[in-house]
């Protein structure tokens, strides 16, 4: 895996790749396997800063991302949620965020 050595507590980023696809493409990848199921609140801006060590505009960008691709919606005071049909989603146009 060249672009991650993520462990929960450290996450090394390619350079040749902007952070917010390789941050979205976990996220993405948690979705596909079950880690977040539909319905299940994604890690906010904050907790992504916290996770990934990345800037508020970067999570930001991550949501915005996933939001625009169908696979989570935000409501807003509450968070946002992977999307009933993220899985279905993800099936269709598979890619890397």
């Amino acid at each position: 895996m060249a672009w991650a050595a993520y462990l929960g507590c450290v996450m090394e980023f390619a350079p040749d790749e902007p952070r917010w696809r390789q941050v979205a493409r976990i996220i993405r990848a948690r979705i596909e396997d079950g880690t977040y199921p539909p319905g299940t609140r994604v890690p906010s801006v904050a907790e992504m800063l916290e996770e990934f060590g990345i800037a508020t505009s970067t999570g930001q960008k991550v949501h915005r991302g996933l939001r625009a691709d169908g696979l989570i919606q935000t409501q807003v005071g509450m968070g946002s949620f992977v999307t009933k049909s993220a899985k279905e989603k993800l099936a269709e146009s598979p890619h890397d965020g």
